[in-house]
């Protein structure tokens, strides 16, 4: 009798079509929930309002993303950068822009990138903090995102340094150049954001010294 051949093993069907879509749905998606939390804040923006705000199914939104928590920080992370993309921030051009030309050349170029990231992520920030105040789960990725940042504060400073920052430059930075104090001074001081980029670069000058 013979041998029985094994099963040919399904081969996956991928299609570039499909996933282009499903790239374009998340991205609406998160872009609908970085506007609606930054404009409206953690409590008022549900699944629901975010589904209609990107044009898709609330089933859709869900699929994406399991919980609004899950939702959320994955808002903030877009708002970092700019977009969609797979790309970390400390990959960019921006970034590596920061270790290159003139000292004051390199120092602008921090400040202008620490001004943009908050003038996208200042809304979203505020968001997160509502929610951490009754949420123990958010209140710990709050805690996650400051050490995150913490260290790329560290490895922007060192760029912009050309060499290894001490504990008390880099904290420093970490600190005053927070997503708080832009809120301060251009949400509530009435500071325009230029006004801010050029406070920050002599922030930054003055953190690394001669």
């Amino acid at each position: 009798m013979a041998a029985e051949q094994a099963p040919r093993a399904r081969r996956q069907y991928r299609s570039p079509r499909r996933e282009q879509q499903a790239g374009e749905t998340r991205a609406a998606v998160l872009a609908a929930a970085v506007r609606l939390f930054a404009e409206r804040g953690w409590a008022a923006t549900g699944m629901r309002d975010v589904a209609r705000e990107a044009g898709v199914s609330v089933e859709t939104v869900y699929t994406g993303f399991r919980s609004k928590s899950d939702l959320l920080m994955a808002a903030l992370d877009v708002a970092v950068v700019g977009d969609a993309e797979p790309e970390a921030l400390a990959e960019r051009p921006e970034f590596a822009l920061l270790g290159s030309g003139t000292r004051q050349e390199r120092i602008a170029a921090a400040a202008r990138l620490v001004t943009a990231i908050h003038e996208r992520t200042a809304g979203v920030h505020l968001a997160l903090r509502e929610a951490a105040a009754s949420n123990g789960d958010l209140a710990q990725r709050l805690r996650e995102n400051q050490q995150r940042r913490r260290i790329s504060i560290e490895q922007g400073m060192t760029r912009v340094a050309g060499r290894e920052v001490t504990r008390e430059e880099r904290d420093g930075a970490w600190a005053v150049l927070g997503v708080e104090v832009y809120h301060l001074l251009t949400g509530i001081s009435g500071w325009t954001p230029q006004q801010y980029e050029e406070w920050a670069a002599g922030v930054i000058d003055r953190l690394l010294g001669t």
